[in-house]
């Protein structure tokens, strides 16, 4: 009886070992062909989307393809499925209720990554901050600052804020924003500023130069010059033009008024009497020095 016992012991665990074996070996076969299926797609999918996406697709992929070896393996196992998706769904409600910020975020990454309104590379402004995309995760873009920062903006919030991307299209407008005094005339300033744009290699002839009249201002005749670039030649053009525009200014005798300021006492009062340095006074003959 006890030999009977015994052999059938040893049957057990042989059929046990072999049991583990057979979950190893599809472990191991499982992650062989998903790192093979894994790769064999992101090829395919390379051709229509960007480098970073196409890096989210394969993590993506492998680990649904290792999931579902898993579930193979354990099912090999003897386990009881049916009660681990029971209890996996329960955990995944109790982590729902526990991070609702982050499916949050993880919901708004999908819709940025189906909008594809900027990708890795792009120059993007949210709020106040403006840089270049590093990464687009599930949770979060990576941003670096002009000034070298590393920024994390949840998806959440780019889904919510207004962003910008400054790197969509191929070309970009600089609008000038100029003040010239009011005795100048319009037509000849007009004239000057579409000679310095025509001059400039970096503007655009396509789409041409624009002048817009924006009206009286304080001290001087506001206009605006609105030139085009290619989106890498952007910030050279609108250096180089301002400095154009006042050599160009300076040639002509075109004046860029400061602000004018005129001081009304009433008519009761005496006029402000005026001193020259070292002089008298225009009103009254008094020597400066003993009027300070």
């Amino acid at each position: 009886m006890d030999a009977v016992s015994d052999a059938l012991i040893q049957l057990a665990t042989v059929e046990k070992i072999i049991t583990i074996i057979r979950a190893i070996l599809i472990l191991t076969v499982g992650y062989v062909l998903s790192r093979f299926a894994t790769h064999s797609l992101t090829k395919l999918l390379s051709k229509h989307f960007d480098q970073h996406e196409v890096l989210l697709f394969r993590r993506g992929i492998f680990y649904t393809f290792i999931i579902l070896f898993v579930i193979a393996a354990l099912n090999e196992l003897g386990f009881n499925l049916g009660v681990i998706l029971g209890a996996a769904g329960v955990f995944s409600v109790a982590i729902g209720f526990a991070s609702q910020t982050s499916a949050s975020n993880l919901i708004s990454g999908l819709f940025l990554l189906g909008e594809r309104s900027f990708a890795v590379g792009d120059i993007i402004k949210v709020g106040d901050t403006t840089g270049e995309v590093l990464s687009i995760d599930l949770l979060s873009v990576k941003i670096r600052t002009f000034d070298n920062l590393y920024v994390r903006i949840p998806n959440e919030t780019l889904i919510k804020t207004q962003t910008t991307t400054l790197t969509k299209f191929p070309i970009r407008r600089i609008d000038l924003q100029i003040g010239i005094a009011y005795k100048e005339s319009i037509g000849k300033v007009r004239e000057v500023l579409f000679s310095v744009a025509d001059k400039n290699v970096l503007c655009l002839d396509e789409p041409k130069p624009l002048f817009i009249f924006l009206g009286y201002g304080d001290s001087s005749l506001n206009i605006q010059l609105s030139v085009w670039a290619k989106r890498e030649n952007f910030l050279e053009l609108r250096n180089s033009i301002y400095e154009e525009i006042k050599i160009a200014f300076d040639n002509d005798d075109i004046e860029i008024p400061f602000p004018h300021r005129t001081i009304y006492t009433g008519s009761i009062t005496e006029p402000f009497p005026v001193y020259l340095a070292n002089s008298t006074a225009v009103s009254g003959k008094t020597d400066i020095n003993n009027n300070i």
